[in-house]
Protein backbone atom coordinates (compact mmCIF):
# COMPACT_ATOMS: atom_id res chain seq x y z
CA UNK A 1 0.00 0.00 0.00
CA UNK A 2 1.43 3.38 -1.02
CA UNK A 3 0.54 6.67 0.62
CA UNK A 4 1.56 10.31 0.53
CA UNK A 5 1.35 10.41 4.32
CA UNK A 6 1.19 7.81 7.08
CA UNK A 7 0.15 9.15 10.49
CA UNK A 8 1.10 7.08 13.54
CA UNK A 9 -1.32 7.91 16.34
CA UNK A 10 -4.93 9.10 16.21
CA UNK A 11 -4.88 11.70 19.00
CA UNK A 12 -5.62 15.40 18.39
CA UNK A 13 -2.41 16.09 16.45
CA UNK A 14 -2.72 12.93 14.35
CA UNK A 15 -6.39 13.56 13.52
CA UNK A 16 -5.89 17.15 12.44
CA UNK A 17 -2.74 16.31 10.51
CA UNK A 18 -4.43 13.47 8.63
CA UNK A 19 -7.47 15.56 7.75
CA UNK A 20 -5.32 18.54 6.70
CA UNK A 21 -3.40 16.29 4.29
CA UNK A 22 -6.64 14.79 2.94
CA UNK A 23 -7.91 18.33 2.26
CA UNK A 24 -4.83 18.79 0.05
CA UNK A 25 -5.93 15.71 -1.96
CA UNK A 26 -3.20 13.51 -0.52
CA UNK A 27 -3.63 9.80 0.08
CA UNK A 28 -3.49 9.36 3.84
CA UNK A 29 -3.42 6.46 6.31
CA UNK A 30 -3.66 6.68 10.09
CA UNK A 31 -2.54 3.93 12.46
CA UNK A 32 -3.93 3.27 15.95
CA UNK A 33 -3.09 0.29 18.17
CA UNK A 34 -6.70 -0.76 18.62
CA UNK A 35 -9.84 0.13 16.70
CA UNK A 36 -11.55 0.84 20.05
CA UNK A 37 -8.85 3.40 20.88
CA UNK A 38 -9.43 5.83 18.00
CA UNK A 39 -8.86 9.27 19.48
CA UNK A 40 -5.73 8.24 21.34
CA UNK A 41 -4.76 9.09 24.90
CA UNK A 42 -6.63 12.41 24.72
CA UNK A 43 -10.00 10.69 24.29
CA UNK A 44 -9.54 7.52 26.31
CA UNK A 45 -7.28 8.20 29.30
CA UNK A 46 -6.27 11.87 29.22
CA UNK A 47 -7.96 15.16 28.42
CA UNK A 48 -11.55 14.15 27.70
CA UNK A 49 -12.02 11.64 30.56
CA UNK A 50 -10.43 13.90 33.18
CA UNK A 51 -12.42 16.96 32.12
CA UNK A 52 -15.63 14.94 31.90
CA UNK A 53 -14.99 13.57 35.39
CA UNK A 54 -14.34 17.09 36.65
CA UNK A 55 -17.63 18.36 35.23
CA UNK A 56 -19.51 15.40 36.70
CA UNK A 57 -18.00 16.12 40.13
CA UNK A 58 -18.97 19.80 39.94
CA UNK A 59 -22.52 18.84 38.98
CA UNK A 60 -23.07 15.99 41.42
CA UNK A 61 -21.57 17.80 44.40
CA UNK A 62 -23.36 21.06 43.64
CA UNK A 63 -19.97 22.74 44.05
CA UNK A 64 -20.82 25.83 42.01
CA UNK A 65 -23.88 26.59 44.13
CA UNK A 66 -22.60 25.90 47.64
CA UNK A 67 -22.06 29.58 48.43
CA UNK A 68 -25.63 30.33 47.36
CA UNK A 69 -27.54 27.34 48.70
CA UNK A 70 -25.24 26.65 51.67
CA UNK A 71 -22.57 23.99 52.07
CA UNK A 72 -25.11 21.22 52.57
CA UNK A 73 -26.53 21.62 49.07
CA UNK A 74 -25.60 18.86 46.65
CA UNK A 75 -27.46 17.12 43.84
CA UNK A 76 -26.45 13.59 44.93
CA UNK A 77 -25.74 12.57 48.49
CA UNK A 78 -23.57 9.55 47.76
CA UNK A 79 -21.33 9.76 44.72
CA UNK A 80 -19.62 6.62 43.44
CA UNK A 81 -16.94 5.88 40.86
CA UNK A 82 -19.65 4.23 38.79
CA UNK A 83 -21.41 7.62 38.53
CA UNK A 84 -18.25 9.24 37.23
CA UNK A 85 -17.36 6.35 34.92
CA UNK A 86 -20.85 6.40 33.42
CA UNK A 87 -20.44 10.04 32.48
CA UNK A 88 -16.99 9.41 30.98
CA UNK A 89 -18.20 6.43 28.94
CA UNK A 90 -21.08 8.43 27.45
CA UNK A 91 -18.87 11.30 26.27
CA UNK A 92 -16.16 8.89 25.09
CA UNK A 93 -18.59 6.95 22.90
CA UNK A 94 -20.01 10.04 21.22
CA UNK A 95 -16.62 11.65 20.64
CA UNK A 96 -15.18 8.48 19.09
CA UNK A 97 -18.10 8.37 16.66
CA UNK A 98 -17.40 11.97 15.65
CA UNK A 99 -13.68 11.30 15.08
CA UNK A 100 -14.28 8.15 13.06
CA UNK A 101 -16.87 9.97 10.95
CA UNK A 102 -14.48 12.86 10.25
CA UNK A 103 -11.69 10.53 9.17
CA UNK A 104 -14.01 8.43 6.99
CA UNK A 105 -15.61 11.46 5.32
CA UNK A 106 -12.15 12.71 4.38
CA UNK A 107 -11.18 9.31 2.91
CA UNK A 108 -8.45 8.62 5.48
CA UNK A 109 -7.67 4.89 5.69
CA UNK A 110 -7.65 3.61 9.29
CA UNK A 111 -5.35 0.73 10.32
CA UNK A 112 -5.54 -0.95 13.71
CA UNK A 113 -2.36 -2.55 15.05
CA UNK A 114 1.17 -2.01 16.30
CA UNK A 115 3.27 0.23 14.06
CA UNK A 116 7.02 -0.15 13.52
CA UNK A 117 9.46 1.25 10.99
CA UNK A 118 11.02 -1.16 8.51
CA UNK A 119 12.98 1.65 6.88
CA UNK A 120 12.56 5.44 6.68
CA UNK A 121 9.75 5.15 4.11
CA UNK A 122 8.07 1.92 5.20
CA UNK A 123 5.86 1.32 8.23
CA UNK A 124 4.66 -2.16 9.14
CA UNK A 125 1.35 -2.61 10.95
CA UNK A 126 0.91 -5.86 12.93
CA UNK A 127 -2.28 -7.20 14.47
CA UNK A 128 -3.14 -10.71 15.71
CA UNK A 129 -0.14 -12.18 13.89
CA UNK A 130 -1.00 -10.57 10.55
CA UNK A 131 0.96 -7.66 9.12
CA UNK A 132 0.83 -5.20 6.27
CA UNK A 133 3.52 -2.81 5.01
CA UNK A 134 2.67 0.78 4.15
CA UNK A 135 5.03 2.69 1.86
CA UNK A 136 4.90 6.45 2.26
CA UNK A 137 6.50 9.70 1.17
CA UNK A 138 6.03 11.31 4.57
CA UNK A 139 5.42 10.19 8.16
CA UNK A 140 3.74 12.11 10.97
CA UNK A 141 4.68 10.82 14.44
CA UNK A 142 1.77 11.59 16.75
CA UNK A 143 2.09 8.74 19.23
CA UNK A 144 1.58 10.77 22.40
CA UNK A 145 2.84 9.78 25.84
CA UNK A 146 2.12 7.34 28.65
CA UNK A 147 2.54 7.67 32.44
CA UNK A 148 6.12 7.34 33.66
CA UNK A 149 6.25 4.23 35.87
CA UNK A 150 9.10 3.46 38.25
CA UNK A 151 9.69 -0.34 38.34
CA UNK A 152 10.12 -0.22 42.13
CA UNK A 153 6.63 1.24 42.67
CA UNK A 154 4.08 -1.47 43.62
CA UNK A 155 1.36 -0.56 41.10
CA UNK A 156 -1.79 -2.66 41.45
CA UNK A 157 -4.39 -0.48 39.74
CA UNK A 158 -6.54 -0.04 42.87
CA UNK A 159 -4.44 1.03 45.84
CA UNK A 160 -1.41 2.37 43.94
CA UNK A 161 -2.16 3.58 40.44
CA UNK A 162 -1.21 6.06 37.71
CA UNK A 163 -3.48 8.57 35.94
CA UNK A 164 -4.54 5.99 33.33
CA UNK A 165 -5.51 3.41 35.94
CA UNK A 166 -7.34 5.96 38.11
CA UNK A 167 -10.26 5.90 35.67
CA UNK A 168 -10.87 2.22 36.49
CA UNK A 169 -10.62 2.13 40.29
CA UNK A 170 -13.72 0.50 41.79
CA UNK A 171 -14.48 2.99 44.56
CA UNK A 172 -13.77 6.51 45.77
CA UNK A 173 -11.13 6.19 48.52
CA UNK A 174 -11.39 8.01 51.83
CA UNK A 175 -7.80 9.27 51.59
CA UNK A 176 -5.32 9.76 48.76
CA UNK A 177 -1.67 10.75 48.42
CA UNK A 178 -0.83 12.35 45.08
CA UNK A 179 2.86 12.07 44.22
CA UNK A 180 3.65 14.84 41.76
CA UNK A 181 2.26 18.38 41.79
CA UNK A 182 2.26 19.01 38.06
CA UNK A 183 -0.83 19.79 36.00
CA UNK A 184 -2.21 16.23 36.01
CA UNK A 185 -1.51 15.66 39.70
CA UNK A 186 -3.07 18.95 40.81
CA UNK A 187 -6.13 18.55 38.60
CA UNK A 188 -6.97 15.10 39.98
CA UNK A 189 -6.00 16.04 43.55
CA UNK A 190 -8.48 18.93 43.68
CA UNK A 191 -11.19 16.86 42.00
CA UNK A 192 -11.05 14.19 44.68
CA UNK A 193 -10.71 16.75 47.47
CA UNK A 194 -13.94 18.31 46.19
CA UNK A 195 -15.55 14.88 46.62
CA UNK A 196 -14.50 14.94 50.28
CA UNK A 197 -11.41 12.74 49.99
CA UNK A 198 -8.52 13.61 52.33
CA UNK A 199 -5.81 14.52 49.82
CA UNK A 200 -2.10 15.12 50.39
CA UNK A 201 0.12 16.33 47.54
CA UNK A 202 3.83 15.48 47.67
CA UNK A 203 6.27 17.23 45.33
CA UNK A 204 10.03 17.76 45.33
CA UNK A 205 9.71 21.37 44.18
CA UNK A 206 9.23 24.28 46.57
CA UNK A 207 6.75 25.97 44.22
CA UNK A 208 4.02 24.38 42.13
CA UNK A 209 3.01 25.35 38.60
CA UNK A 210 6.02 27.59 38.17
CA UNK A 211 4.97 28.64 34.65
CA UNK A 212 1.81 30.32 36.00
CA UNK A 213 1.38 33.77 37.49
CA UNK A 214 2.34 33.56 41.18
CA UNK A 215 -0.75 35.38 42.46
CA UNK A 216 -2.97 33.01 40.49
CA UNK A 217 -1.20 29.95 41.94
CA UNK A 218 -1.42 31.40 45.45
CA UNK A 219 -5.17 31.81 44.98
CA UNK A 220 -5.51 28.21 43.82
CA UNK A 221 -3.50 26.85 46.76
CA UNK A 222 -5.49 28.99 49.21
CA UNK A 223 -8.68 27.41 47.90
CA UNK A 224 -7.15 23.92 47.93
CA UNK A 225 -6.15 24.28 51.58
CA UNK A 226 -9.59 25.67 52.44
CA UNK A 227 -11.15 22.34 51.37
CA UNK A 228 -8.67 20.35 53.44
CA UNK A 229 -5.82 19.58 51.05
CA UNK A 230 -2.33 19.24 52.51
CA UNK A 231 0.85 20.07 50.57
CA UNK A 232 4.23 18.51 51.33
CA UNK A 233 6.52 20.57 49.10
CA UNK A 234 10.28 20.17 48.82
CA UNK A 235 9.82 16.51 49.78
CA UNK A 236 11.14 13.58 47.76
CA UNK A 237 9.66 10.07 47.90
CA UNK A 238 12.13 7.35 48.86
CA UNK A 239 9.88 4.32 48.94
CA UNK A 240 6.26 3.20 48.63
CA UNK A 241 5.05 0.16 50.59
CA UNK A 242 1.76 -1.71 50.40
CA UNK A 243 0.19 -2.29 53.81
CA UNK A 244 -2.59 -4.59 54.96
CA UNK A 245 -6.23 -3.55 54.63
CA UNK A 246 -5.72 -1.87 51.25
CA UNK A 247 -3.48 0.93 52.44
CA UNK A 248 -0.11 2.24 51.33
CA UNK A 249 2.71 4.04 53.11
CA UNK A 250 5.08 6.54 51.57
CA UNK A 251 8.53 7.10 53.04
CA UNK A 252 9.95 10.59 52.42
CA UNK A 253 13.59 11.59 52.24
CA UNK A 254 13.06 13.83 55.27
CA UNK A 255 12.07 10.81 57.35
CA UNK A 256 8.33 11.48 57.31
CA UNK A 257 5.92 8.61 56.75
CA UNK A 258 2.53 9.18 55.12
CA UNK A 259 -0.24 6.57 55.07
CA UNK A 260 -3.37 6.63 52.90
CA UNK A 261 -5.95 4.35 51.37
CA UNK A 262 -4.70 5.15 47.86
CA UNK A 263 -1.70 6.61 46.03
CA UNK A 264 -1.85 8.37 42.68
CA UNK A 265 1.51 8.50 40.92
CA UNK A 266 1.65 11.57 38.67
CA UNK A 267 5.38 12.09 38.31
CA UNK A 268 5.49 12.80 34.61
CA UNK A 269 4.98 11.13 31.27
CA UNK A 270 7.23 9.50 28.71
CA UNK A 271 6.96 9.40 24.91
CA UNK A 272 5.15 6.28 23.65
CA UNK A 273 7.90 5.45 21.15
CA UNK A 274 8.97 2.07 22.47
CA UNK A 275 8.37 -0.59 19.81
CA UNK A 276 8.37 1.85 16.88
CA UNK A 277 11.90 0.77 15.90
CA UNK A 278 12.85 4.40 15.33
CA UNK A 279 16.44 3.38 14.67
CA UNK A 280 15.34 1.85 11.37
CA UNK A 281 14.03 5.26 10.37
CA UNK A 282 17.24 7.01 11.42
CA UNK A 283 15.83 8.52 14.61
CA UNK A 284 16.78 8.26 18.26
CA UNK A 285 14.42 9.33 21.06
CA UNK A 286 15.72 11.07 24.17
CA UNK A 287 15.81 9.52 27.65
CA UNK A 288 12.08 10.20 28.11
CA UNK A 289 11.08 8.73 24.75
CA UNK A 290 10.51 12.11 23.13
CA UNK A 291 11.45 13.07 19.57
CA UNK A 292 13.37 16.27 18.87
CA UNK A 293 11.98 18.55 16.15
CA UNK A 294 12.69 21.99 14.69
CA UNK A 295 10.25 24.90 14.54
CA UNK A 296 8.52 23.29 11.54
CA UNK A 297 8.19 19.96 13.41
CA UNK A 298 10.75 18.25 11.19
CA UNK A 299 12.84 15.57 12.87
CA UNK A 300 16.45 14.77 11.98
CA UNK A 301 14.99 12.81 9.04
CA UNK A 302 13.44 15.52 6.88
CA UNK A 303 10.36 13.61 5.65
CA UNK A 304 9.42 12.47 9.18
CA UNK A 305 7.64 15.02 11.38
CA UNK A 306 6.83 14.91 15.10
CA UNK A 307 3.81 16.56 16.73
CA UNK A 308 1.83 16.48 19.96
CA UNK A 309 2.95 15.37 23.39
CA UNK A 310 5.76 13.18 22.02
CA UNK A 311 7.75 16.32 21.14
CA UNK A 312 7.46 17.70 24.71
CA UNK A 313 6.31 21.06 26.05
CA UNK A 314 3.62 22.37 26.14
CA UNK A 315 1.83 19.02 25.67
CA UNK A 316 -1.65 20.54 25.37
CA UNK A 317 -4.38 19.05 23.19
CA UNK A 318 -5.21 22.48 21.78
CA UNK A 319 -1.61 23.13 20.75
CA UNK A 320 -1.20 19.58 19.44
CA UNK A 321 -4.07 20.07 16.99
CA UNK A 322 -2.41 23.14 15.57
CA UNK A 323 0.96 21.40 15.41
CA UNK A 324 -0.53 18.57 13.35
CA UNK A 325 -2.10 20.95 10.88
CA UNK A 326 1.00 23.14 10.56
CA UNK A 327 3.36 20.18 10.17
CA UNK A 328 1.33 18.87 7.25
CA UNK A 329 1.17 22.33 5.68
CA UNK A 330 4.96 22.56 5.83
CA UNK A 331 5.64 19.06 4.51
CA UNK A 332 3.49 19.73 1.42
CA UNK A 333 4.75 23.24 0.75
CA UNK A 334 1.85 25.28 2.12
CA UNK A 335 2.75 28.69 3.57
CA UNK A 336 1.61 29.34 7.14
CA UNK A 337 1.88 32.39 9.37
CA UNK A 338 4.23 32.10 12.32
CA UNK A 339 2.88 30.84 15.61
CA UNK A 340 0.93 33.38 17.60
CA UNK A 341 0.80 33.43 21.39
CA UNK A 342 -1.25 30.46 22.57
CA UNK A 343 -3.44 30.15 25.65
CA UNK A 344 -2.96 27.63 28.44
CA UNK A 345 -5.79 26.05 30.37
CA UNK A 346 -5.61 24.14 33.65
CA UNK A 347 -8.85 22.40 34.58
CA UNK A 348 -8.31 22.59 38.29
CA UNK A 349 -11.13 23.63 40.63
CA UNK A 350 -11.33 26.57 40.15
CA UNK A 351 -9.95 26.50 36.61
CA UNK A 352 -6.99 28.59 35.48
CA UNK A 353 -6.17 30.04 32.09
CA UNK A 354 -3.55 32.44 30.78
CA UNK A 355 -2.01 33.91 27.68
CA UNK A 356 1.06 36.08 27.25
CA UNK A 357 3.66 36.95 29.85
CA UNK A 358 3.23 37.01 33.62
CA UNK A 359 4.48 39.58 36.14
CA UNK A 360 7.64 37.64 36.97
CA UNK A 361 8.64 37.42 33.30
CA UNK A 362 7.95 41.10 32.62
CA UNK A 363 9.91 42.10 35.72
CA UNK A 364 12.88 39.99 34.62
CA UNK A 365 12.81 41.71 31.22
CA UNK A 366 12.53 45.14 32.88
CA UNK A 367 9.33 45.98 30.99
CA UNK A 368 7.40 48.94 32.47
CA UNK A 369 3.97 47.42 32.98
CA UNK A 370 0.83 48.04 34.98
CA UNK A 371 -1.81 45.63 36.30
CA UNK A 372 -5.58 45.88 36.10
CA UNK A 373 -7.54 43.47 38.31
CA UNK A 374 -11.20 42.46 38.40
CA UNK A 375 -12.35 40.24 41.23
CA UNK A 376 -15.31 37.99 40.56
CA UNK A 377 -16.98 39.05 43.82
CA UNK A 378 -17.24 42.55 42.30
CA UNK A 379 -18.99 41.21 39.18
CA UNK A 380 -22.73 40.59 39.19
CA UNK A 381 -22.29 37.31 37.27
CA UNK A 382 -19.71 36.21 39.81
CA UNK A 383 -22.31 36.63 42.56
CA UNK A 384 -24.93 34.83 40.46
CA UNK A 385 -22.77 31.74 39.87
CA UNK A 386 -21.40 31.79 43.41
CA UNK A 387 -17.75 32.45 42.55
CA UNK A 388 -16.33 34.97 45.00
CA UNK A 389 -12.71 33.89 44.81
CA UNK A 390 -11.93 34.23 41.11
CA UNK A 391 -10.06 37.10 39.52
CA UNK A 392 -8.86 38.37 36.15
CA UNK A 393 -5.55 40.20 35.69
CA UNK A 394 -4.67 42.34 32.70
CA UNK A 395 -0.99 43.19 32.24
CA UNK A 396 -0.27 46.08 29.89
CA UNK A 397 2.62 48.35 28.91
CA UNK A 398 2.57 51.64 30.82
CA UNK A 399 3.63 53.73 27.81
CA UNK A 400 2.03 52.03 24.79
CA UNK A 401 -0.88 50.47 26.74
CA UNK A 402 -0.44 47.31 24.67
CA UNK A 403 -1.91 44.21 26.35
CA UNK A 404 0.96 41.93 27.40
CA UNK A 405 -0.80 39.17 29.31
CA UNK A 406 -4.14 37.92 30.61
CA UNK A 407 -4.35 35.64 33.67
CA UNK A 408 -7.62 34.25 35.00
CA UNK A 409 -8.68 31.95 37.81
CA UNK A 410 -12.29 31.06 38.47
CA UNK A 411 -15.50 30.08 36.74
CA UNK A 412 -15.25 30.06 32.90
CA UNK A 413 -11.56 31.06 33.00
CA UNK A 414 -10.70 28.83 30.03
CA UNK A 415 -13.50 30.43 28.01
CA UNK A 416 -13.13 34.14 28.73
CA UNK A 417 -9.34 34.14 28.23
CA UNK A 418 -9.99 34.03 24.48
CA UNK A 419 -11.37 37.57 24.53
CA UNK A 420 -7.96 38.77 25.68
CA UNK A 421 -6.29 36.47 23.16
CA UNK A 422 -8.17 38.10 20.27
CA UNK A 423 -7.13 41.60 21.36
CA UNK A 424 -3.50 40.55 21.85
CA UNK A 425 -3.47 38.89 18.41
CA UNK A 426 -4.03 42.29 16.82
CA UNK A 427 -1.63 44.18 19.13
CA UNK A 428 -4.57 45.80 20.87
CA UNK A 429 -4.37 48.12 23.84
CA UNK A 430 -6.20 48.15 27.16
CA UNK A 431 -8.30 51.02 25.81
CA UNK A 432 -10.26 48.45 23.77
CA UNK A 433 -11.70 46.96 26.94
CA UNK A 434 -12.50 50.39 28.37
CA UNK A 435 -14.39 51.46 25.24
CA UNK A 436 -16.19 48.18 24.44
CA UNK A 437 -19.71 47.35 25.60
CA UNK A 438 -19.97 43.84 27.10
CA UNK A 439 -23.23 42.01 27.75
CA UNK A 440 -24.42 42.37 31.34
CA UNK A 441 -24.30 40.39 33.53
CA UNK A 442 -21.48 38.25 32.11
CA UNK A 443 -18.04 37.12 33.18
CA UNK A 444 -16.65 39.01 30.16
CA UNK A 445 -17.44 42.22 32.05
CA UNK A 446 -14.30 41.47 34.07
CA UNK A 447 -12.25 42.88 31.19
CA UNK A 448 -13.91 46.29 31.47
CA UNK A 449 -13.55 46.40 35.25
CA UNK A 450 -9.88 45.33 35.04
CA UNK A 451 -9.23 47.92 32.32
CA UNK A 452 -10.64 50.75 34.46
CA UNK A 453 -8.63 49.50 37.43
CA UNK A 454 -5.39 49.55 35.44
CA UNK A 455 -6.06 52.87 33.73
CA UNK A 456 -6.99 54.48 37.06
CA UNK A 457 -3.57 53.50 38.42
CA UNK A 458 -1.88 55.19 35.47
CA UNK A 459 -4.11 58.24 35.88
CA UNK A 460 -3.23 58.52 39.57
CA UNK A 461 0.46 58.13 38.77
CA UNK A 462 0.22 60.90 36.14
CA UNK A 463 -1.54 63.17 38.61
CA UNK A 464 1.15 62.48 41.19
CA UNK A 465 3.87 63.18 38.61
CA UNK A 466 2.17 66.44 37.65
CA UNK A 467 1.87 67.48 41.30
CA UNK A 468 5.54 66.66 41.88
CA UNK A 469 6.49 68.54 38.73
CA UNK A 470 4.41 71.54 39.76
CA UNK A 471 5.91 71.41 43.24
CA UNK A 472 9.44 71.26 41.81
CA UNK A 473 8.63 74.18 39.47
CA UNK A 474 7.29 76.19 42.39
CA UNK A 475 10.43 75.52 44.42
CA UNK A 476 12.64 76.51 41.49
CA UNK A 477 10.67 79.73 41.04
CA UNK A 478 11.07 80.52 44.74
CA UNK A 479 14.80 79.85 44.49
CA UNK A 480 15.03 82.18 41.46
CA UNK A 481 13.20 84.90 43.39
CA UNK A 482 15.57 84.50 46.36
CA UNK A 483 18.58 84.65 44.05
CA UNK A 484 17.20 87.81 42.44
CA UNK A 485 16.63 89.44 45.85
CA UNK A 486 20.11 88.52 47.05
CA UNK A 487 21.59 89.80 43.78
CA UNK A 488 19.72 93.11 44.15
CA UNK A 489 21.35 93.59 47.57
CA UNK A 490 24.83 92.37 46.68
CA UNK A 491 25.22 94.18 43.35
CA UNK A 492 25.06 97.82 44.71
CA UNK A 493 27.60 96.96 47.41
CA UNK A 494 29.85 95.43 44.80
CA UNK A 495 29.53 98.53 42.64
CA UNK A 496 30.48 100.82 45.55
CA UNK A 497 33.53 98.71 46.37
CA UNK A 498 34.58 98.91 42.73
CA UNK A 499 34.30 102.74 42.73
CA UNK A 500 36.22 102.95 45.99
CA UNK A 501 38.97 100.81 44.57
CA UNK A 502 39.16 103.09 41.56
CA UNK A 503 39.61 106.16 43.78
CA UNK A 504 42.47 104.52 45.58
CA UNK A 505 44.19 103.78 42.29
Amino acid sequence: MKYDLVVIGSGPSGQKGAIAAAKLNKRVAIIERNSSQIGGVCLHTGTIPSKTMREAILHLTGYKHRDIYTERYRRKRRITMADLQRSVASVNHREMEVIEDQLTRNSVDIYAGEARFVDPHTVEVTRDGDSIKLETEHVLLAVGTRPDRNPSTPFDGQCVFDSDELLNIDHIPRSMIVVGGGVIGIEYAIMFATLGVNVTVVDGRDQLLGFCDKEIVDTLLYHARSIGMVFRLGENVVKINRLAEDRAAIELESGKRLVAESVLMAVGRTGDTEGLNLQAAGLKPDARGRVECNEHHETAVSHIYGVGDVVGFPALASVSMEQGRRAVAHMFGEVEREYQTMPYGLFTIPEISMIGENEEELTARKVPYEVGVARFREIAKGQIVGDRMGLLKLLFHRDTRKVLGVHVIGDSATEIVHIGQAVMQFDGTIDYFRDTVFNYPTMAECYKVAAFDGLNKISLDLQLEQEISQHETSILEQVDELVAEVSSVIQPVADEETVAAGDVN
